[in-house]
């Protein structure tokens, strides 16, 4: 019996393993059915939808949360959103969206609800062995998949930055996976710290409702309206992409400063990269906030003092309330980190080929593990159509696939966008959506050649 109280793998044959039935994994079992694996999908909950899913406890969604990539650039290309729909729907439409997904695709028979995976192992011949527990409390079991596809999520494990003082600071600190509402702000004085997306919104949310709001940031972004020129910014963006990428560059930092306004003016920093260099802030109120009194721009953390904040200028502040908006860090307890190629010197990032494919496994893949300039969910579903036709080559035709890992492996390093993208920790999952698919599609089509050529 083996140290997690298993005995002897129950073989599954070809079966393929995916972990996680948020929208990642709804694809990954739905694309590698349709390309005739069999698949058992484990999942956590209770209910379907990952972090779409308020209801579930790690969730980061809050009770305003809605996408900040427009509808039509984040549907699956084989199962659109309605179109009577609004640009931007609220969390509770994604998720009936993803529902509605399942149910077309006939994917919940494929799902093990309540269902933890507490280790995935090497097994012979590229196998790996699952050791799947219950969340009922019933014994632990070990299964052998073909192939693993880990689709968890990776906005669910907060990071929370420590500043000097913080352990003794007397006020309330929250991380904002911990934000459920408006009503949470009511009446008090709040410190937002964190300029992405989410911080953006809550600090927009904390400027109607709260006594007081201050936002901190460590630099300076371009701020993005969610519409420009009349439409979606990502549409009216796509449809400046024949333009050479320096004057595109450009017209849409006038466009941001002409129709929004230049940050410096409201007090923020200016931004100290171009635009397309770091992620972007999709978001409409926050200079308007700034420009109404109700939010006041701050400056990066210096220290904690007691009930006060002290910031890198000196200036303090006395707030009731601290939500550290500051991300989530990638986690996968249930698996080495050699298999990611995660280690100290990627600060514990998985570095994987293409974005999907382990650097120390041909059958062990990563899907979702993506940040975009739009929606992810039209990458997600063409990444696992690659890994499901990469496994097909690699039984019908082993010479051939050793050939393509090859070709993958050389372009390690390919971060998939601008040369000039920062490479921060924050920066590590980002991809430029247009470059990214666009090689993704050429792994497509080499492996569609290689299976004409098994045939």
């Amino acid at each position: 019996m083996s140290e997690y109280g298993v005995d002897a793998a129950y073989d599954r044959g070809d079966a393929v393993c995916v972990i996680g039935a948020g929208m990642a994994g709804l694809v990954a079992v739905k694309n590698l059915r349709e390309h005739g694996f069999n698949v058992d999908c484990y999942e956590q909950e209770t209910e379907i939808g990952g972090s779409w899913n308020i209801k579930k406890r790690r969730s980061p969604t809050y009770a305003n949360t809605h996408l900040v990539s427009s509808r039509t650039q984040t549907e699956f290309p084989d199962f659109p959103m309605p179109d009577d729909w609004p640009d931007y729907p609220h969390h509770s439409k994604v998720l009936s969206y993803l529902e509605s997904y399942a149910d077309h695709f006939g994917l919940r028979e494929h799902i093990w609800f309540g269902s933890e995976i507490e280790r995935i192992e090497n097994a012979e011949r590229g196998r790996f062995d699952v050791v799947v527990k219950p969340m009922s409390g019933s014994a632990a079991r070990r299964l052998r998949y073909a192939a693993v596809v880990i689709a968890n999520g990776h906005n669910w494990d907060p990071f929370l930055p420590e500043y000097p003082g913080q352990q003794a600071y007397r006020g309330e600190i929250i991380h904002s996976v911990s934000y459920q509402d408006s009503s949470q702000l009511r009446g008090k004085k709040v410190l937002i710290v964190g300029a992405g997306n989410s911080g953006c919104d809550i600090a927009g949310e904390s400027a109607i409702t709260a006594k007081r709001t201050w936002q901190s940031t460590r630099r300076g972004y371009w701020y993005t309206p969610k519409y420009m020129l009349g439409l979606p910014a990502d549409k009216t963006a796509q449809r400046l992409s024949w333009l050479p990428k320096g004057l595109r560059r450009k017209v849409t930092e006038y466009a941001i400063k002409k129709i929004g306004g230049d940050p410096v003016r409201f007090g923020l920093p200016a931004p100290d990269h171009r635009f397309g260099q770091s992620h972007p802030i999709v978001n409409s109120h926050i200079l308007h906030h700034i420009g109404h009194g109700a939010l006041e721009p701050k400056p990066d953390i210096a220290r904690f003092d007691g009930r006060k904040v002290v910031f890198t200028d000196e200036s303090t502040i006395e707030p009731d309330l601290v939500v550290m908006a500051t991300g989530y860090r990638p986690r996968y307890d249930f698996c080495d980190d050699e298999l990611l190629g995660a280690g100290r010197e990627t600060g514990g990032f998985p570095r994987l080929f293409a974005q999907m494919f382990s650097p120390a496994s041909e059958t062990l893949f990563v899907a979702g593990l993506l940040q975009a300039d739009v929606g992810i969910f039209p990458l997600v579903h063409w990444q696992t159509v690659a890994i499901a036709k990469w496994l097909h080559v690699r039984v019908s035709d082993p010479e051939r696939a050793k050939a393509f890992r090859g070709q993958v492996v050389t372009e390690a390093g390919n971060r998939y966008v601008d040369a000039e993208m920062n490479d921060s920790d924050r920066h590590r999952l980002e991809v430029s959506h247009d470059r990214y698919l666009d090689s993704v599609a050429r792994i497509i089509e080499t492996l569609d050649k290689e299976s004409d050529g098994a045939r």
